[in-house]
């Protein structure tokens, strides 16, 4: 008689180790974090810096990170929920709002460092490609761009965010071809498509052919930009407004927003010991009265 050898035994289950918590949820791809991340032994303590960039269906997250034994630190971050502030209420999540959410963080985190005077950036964001040049007394802010699980495709929301920081004057290693405008076919990078994209050109082309074509179609999909009185033709000069107002004052607002006086309770308060005393003898009290309630009863 055969026996076939148990190849998951006991002694295997027991050394059994399970992935990280974000690697079993999808949420992290440790092994491109471990490069992102690590260090030269030879600069010791010094921080390495990730420029993060999320998108969720209302919102853009980017944050200037760097990452410690303890945790990741958290140097800047800025919102697309921050625009409406400088001047743009509508379509906050497109690549238009994301090269803004990109030059909000780069001017606070030099702001933050007191380099923004040195680094100016590209004041003019004309859809080329631009680097900051290293000024004679501190060298250029540098990060690494982090897209997380994100493709990486041309014309990606998340290189509009990295061109913000770079006209924002962050030093961030990147290549044109992954930019807007840049055709693989004959290898040419067009930085006058790449404008377009920059100041919402692109969705004022769509707004004046659904206008055209699709009228009901055109009252659904754009009725905020209705509502506000956002036409066509305004857009690229409400952008650069924009980022006008952005370069004149980069810095966190504290919220207006009064902090709620009554907190939401799911859950029982905590009682103290005197409190359950109190309660105990009122259930016995009850529970007495009740028996002798029923025992007046029965003797009738």
């Amino acid at each position: 008689m055969a026996f076939v050898k148990a190849q998951k035994s006991k002694a295997y289950f027991k050394r059994f180790q399970v992935k990280f918590k974000r690697r079993r949820e999808g949420k992290t791809d440790y092994r491109a974090r471990i490069r992102l991340i690590n260090q030269d032994k030879n600069k010791y303590n010094t921080p390495k810096y990730r420029f993060v960039v999320r998108f969720t269906n209302k919102d853009i997250t980017a944050q200037v990170i760097s990452a410690s034994i303890a945790g990741d630190l958290v140097l800047a971050a800025a919102y697309s929920h921050e625009l409406p502030r400088y001047g743009l209420e509508v379509g906050l999540t497109n690549y238009a709002a994301a090269y803004c959410t990109g030059l909000l963080l780069a001017r606070r985190v030099l702001n933050l460092l007191e380099m923004d005077k040195e680094y100016e950036g590209n004041v003019e964001a004309t859809g080329e490609d631009y680097s900051v040049e290293p000024a004679d007394s501190r060298r250029p802010f540098r990060a690494l761009l982090d897209v997380g699980l994100l493709r990486t495709t041309t014309g990606n929301r998340v290189f509009g965010a990295l061109k913000g920081a770079l006209d924002g004057g962050l030093d961030i290693p990147h290549s044109e071809k992954r930019f807007a405008g840049y055709n693989k076919e004959n290898k040419q990078f067009d930085a006058d498509v790449h404008r377009k994209y920059i100041y919402g050109v692109h969705v004022a082309d769509y707004m004046k052919v659904l206008m055209d074509e699709e009228p009901e179609k055109y009252q659904s999909h754009f009725s905020e930009y209705i509502k506000k009185g956002i036409e066509a033709e305004s857009i690229e000069e409400m952008y650069k407004k924009v980022h006008a107002a952005i370069r004149a004052d980069p810095t966190v607002k504290k919220s207006e927003k009064q902090p709620p006086k009554e907190h939401k309770r799911f859950n029982l308060k905590k009682l103290t010991y005197e409190e359950r005393k109190a309660k105990l003898i009122e259930r016995l009290n009850t529970f007495n009265s009740a028996a002798e309630a029923d025992d007046e009863d029965d003797e009738e």
